[in-house]
C-alpha cells in the first residue's frame, strides 16, 4: 500500500519559500561557494530527480538530464542489476561523488521527501500504475510515451495529475524541434490554404517466431519486470525494446509506440490538440503466430468536425512522417527531413502578430523549466491524453473492423457498448491493481 499525501514541501521548495520571506534571519546573505558544487548552481534551485528506467531509452533520457545544471538526479532505479550500476555509475562519474541511490523497487524511491521529480522510462505496462503512485507522492513527472495501455488508464492519470497539482511532461520530444513546431506553424497559419488531409506514417510491426521460456538470470528480479501483466515464460528478447514493444501482453504495438509521435504532431498542426475525430474506421493485420503478436500494418481513416481528415498508416502506406495537405500546398516533417510544395514554402516566416506555437529546444529543460516555475510543460497531460486517444481509437477501429463514431466531449463511443469496452483497463495480476 502507497501512502498519499496531499501536499508535500521538498527541502528545494521549502529553502527557496524560505528566501523570500521578510526576516533576515532565515537564510544566511553569504553562500559558501562549495555549496553550488560543480554545476554552479545553488541546491535550493535544483530539481532533484529520481530515474526509473535504465535501459537504451532510459540511460539517454538520464544522459539528457544529466547535462543539465538544474537537474540534480539522487535516485535510479531498474529490476536490471546491471541497469541500476550503469545508472549509478553514469550519475556518479557525473558529479564526481558516490550520493546517488540505487533501488530495484520504485515504490521506495518514490516516497523518499528529497525528491522533487520522476522520470519513468519502462514498458508500457507500468506506465500506470507508477504514474499515479508518484503523483499520489506530490512528485512532478516526466514519462516517456505512450501514455497508458487504454484510455481509462490515461483519463485516471489526467485526473490524479489535475488533483494534485503537478508538472507532467509527456516524453514527446519532436515538439521540442524546430522543423516539426514551424511545419505546424505554417499548417496553422493558413500558409497551405485550406487544411484538408493529414497524412501521418509510422513504422510497422514485426513477425517473430515462438520465443522458447529460458531460466530468468539471478541479476534479474523477472516477476517485477512483469508487475501487473499477466504472468509469461522469461524469455531474454522480452527485455529488449525492439521486441516487447511488439508483444500484446506489455503493448499495444507500434500505432501505439510510434503513433503517438506523429499522431500528437498532426494534433498540434491542426489546432485539434484539445478535441478530437467525430468518425473513425481502418483495416489492419496480425501476425498467425509468434510471440510478437501486436499489429503488423494498418489503414486507418480519423474525419473531424471541420471536414479535416487523417491518414494513420503504416510507412508502406504513407511516408514514415507527417505531411500536412491543403488546397494550395504541402508541407512534410520527420526527423530526418522537412520539405515543402511550393519550396518557397520553407522561406515563410511566421509574424509575431500570427499563431505562434511555444519554444522549447530542449525538452529535458522545459520540463524542469515548468517544474521550476510551476507551469505547463510543452507536452502536458491534456494534450498527452488526447494524442493518446487518438492511437486507442485507431487500434479499436482496427479490432472491430466497423466505422465507429466518437463524442469528443464525454470521450466514448456513441451508442457502442462493445466498442466503449475496449476503452477499459486490461486484467491485472491479483497484487497489483489501480
Amino acid at each position: 500500500m502507497i501512502k498519499i499525501k496531499e501536499a508535500r514541501i521538498t527541502r528545494r521548495r521549502f529553502i527557496k519559500k524560505a528566501c523570500c520571506a521578510s526576516s533576515p534571519l532565515v537564510l544566511p546573505y553569504i553562500i559558501p561557494r562549495s555549496v553550488f558544487g560543480k554545476t554552479g548552481i545553488p541546491p535550493s534551485e535544483r530539481v532533484t530527480i529520481g530515474a526509473i528506467g535504465i535501459g537504451a531509452q532510459g540511460t539517454n533520457d538520464l544522459k539528457g538530464f544529466l547535462q543539465l545544471p538544474g537537474a540534480q538526479i539522487v535516485a535510479v532505479c531498474d529490476v536490471s542489476r546491471p541497469a541500476r550500476q550503469r545508472g549509478l555509475t553514469l550519475v556518479n562519474n557525473k558529479y564526481g561523488n558516490n550520493d546517488c541511490s540505487a533501488y530495484n523497487d520504485f515504490q521506495d524511491m518514490i516516497q523518499r521527501e528529497d525528491i522533487d521529480a520522476i522520470s519513468i522510462v519502462t514498458p508500457y505496462h507500468w506506465h500506470s500504475l507508477m504514474v499515479l503512485a508518484a503523483v499520489r507522492e506530490g512528485k512532478d513527472i516526466f514519462l516517456e510515451k505512450p501514455v497508458a495501455l487504454s484510455l481509462q488508464e490515461g483519463k485516471m492519470l489526467r485526473e490524479a495529475v489535475h488533483r494534485y497539482n503537478v508538472v507532467f511532461q509527456l516524453g514527446t520530444q519532436q515538439r521540442s524541434s524546430r522543423n516539426f513546431r514551424f511545419a505546424c506553424e505554417l499548417a496553422l497559419n493558413g500558409r497551405l490554404g485550406r487544411l484538408h488531409t493529414i497524412k501521418v506514417g509510422t513504422a510497422r510491426g514485426r513477425v517473430t517466431g515462438n520465443m522458447a521460456p529460458m531460466p530468468a538470470p539471478e541479476w534479474l528480479d523477472y516477476d517485477r519486470w512483469l508487475g501487473p501483466a499477466l504472468w509469461s515464460p522469461y524469455h531474454e528478447k522480452k527485455m529488449i525494446r525492439d521486441f516487447h514493444e511488439h508483444i500484446s501482453d506489455f503493448s499495444l504495438g507500434m500505432i501505439h509506440c510510434w503513433g503517438i509521435h506523429h499522431l500528437d504532431i498532426a494534433q498540434w498542426g491542426a489546432g485539434t490538440e484539445h478535441t478530437g475525430p467525430s468518425e473513425i474506421w481502418g483495416i489492419g493485420t496480425f501476425p498467425s503466430d509468434g510471440t510478437c503478436d501486436c499489429m503488423l500494418g494498418w489503414d486507418v481513416t480519423m474525419k473531424f468536425v471541420n471536414d479535416l481528415t487523417i491518414s494513420f498508416t503504416d510507412e508502406t502506406k504513407n511516408a514514415h512522417g507527417v505531411r500536412f495537405e491543403g488546397d494550395q500546398g504541402w508541407v512534410f516533417v520527420n526527423r530526418r527531413t522537412l520539405k515543402a510544395h511550393p519550396g518557397s514554402l520553407l522561406m515563410e516566416q511566421i509574424e509575431p502578430q500570427e499563431h505562434r506555437l511555444p519554444v522549447s529546444t530542449n525538452h529535458f529543460q522545459n520540463f524542469l523549466d515548468a517544474v521550476r516555475n510551476r507551469q505547463k510543460p510543452i507536452a502536458p497531460i491534456d494534450v498527452a491524453i488526447r494524442s493518446d486517444t487518438l492511437c486507442h481509437l485507431a487500434y479499436i477501429s482496427v479490432q472491430l473492423g466497423r466505422k465507429l463514431r466518437w463524442d469528443v466531449e464525454r470521450e466514448q463511443f456513441i451508442d457502442d457498448t462493445q466498442a466503449d469496452r475496449l476503452l477499459l483497463p486490461r486484467p491485472m495480476r491479483s497484487s497489483w491493481h489501480l
